[in-house]
């Protein structure tokens, strides 16, 4: 299947209208943040230790885990304006307010520090990079949080842990559980498929200006590891198109 166009640029195919993207996106967007906010709320006041079986607590932490990664792809494509490209303030604000549950980030500054990484990737001005040296995936993926740490922050999720704990009276266990371990197994996912994988060096060196390759998988496979993001070079090359759209990149030459 061709979808080329009279216009070699593949974000200005139709298949990519602004206007449709952004119907479509902001309605995705939503989605995203009400089935997980209605995940956690479940999961936080509806699920007992004593009675869950291992494996049911294991499906349940996983889903958890990839509704936070939506949250953290939700505002990745606001960063670049592709929930709602003719609509900024709104389009920010869905991102912020993503940000915001998936740990108290700040959109400003992790969106200072992803157009960085857009605009030298793999390099040492790059703070998504491994610092030269460590560049196995756990040395980078250290490397890789400590630049995104905050101690004010972590007081903030304490202070909001203990509150629900005391005012809403959910168990430390639920909380733990559902809330920090989703988050963070939800941060190496981002990193392994969103950064490791597609921006390691590979043997002879890089083959493109974003210093990035995609890694093609089936489709429901591409969904369930990263929102598509196996598709890198793609995202590199065109930014603008939202994360759902990725895989359509793949068909228009």
């Amino acid at each position: 299947m061709n979808l080329t166009s009279e216009n070699s640029d593949p974000s200005m195919h139709p298949l990519f209208d602004d206007s449709k993207i952004g119907m479509t996106g902001v309605a995705i967007a939503l989605l995203i943040i009400i089935i997980w906010a209605i995940s956690f709320w479940f999961l936080l006041n509806s699920v007992s230790m004593e009675r869950i079986s291992w494996g049911w607590l294991g499906a349940m932490i996983g889903w958890q885990t990839f509704l936070c990664t939506g949250l953290f792809i939700t505002a990745h494509d606001a960063m670049h304006g592709a929930i709602l490209p003719k609509h900024h303030q709104i389009n920010n604000w869905i991102g912020s307010f993503a940000l915001l549950l998936y740990g108290f980030f700040s959109y400003e500054q992790i969106s200072k520090k992803h157009l960085q990484h857009h605009h030298a990737p793999a390099t040492d001005s790059d703070p998504d990079f491994h610092d030269g040296t460590h560049k196995n995936a756990i040395a980078w993926y250290i490397c890789f949080m400590q630049r995104y740490w905050s101690w004010w922050r972590l007081a903030v999720l304490l202070i909001a842990y203990v509150s629900m704990h005391s005012f809403l009276n959910i168990a430390y266990a639920n909380l733990i559980l559902f809330s920090i371990v989703p988050t963070i197994l939800s941060s190496i996912q981002v990193f392994y498929f969103g950064t490791f994988l597609p921006h390691r060096e590979p043997i002879g060196g890089y083959q493109n200006s974003a210093h990035a390759q995609s890694i093609y998988r089936p489709l429901l496979w591409s969904l369930l590891t990263c929102y598509h993001f196996g598709y890198h070079q793609e995202h590199h090359s065109h930014p603008n198109i939202p994360w759902w759209k990725l895989p359509s990149l793949q068909f228009i030459s």
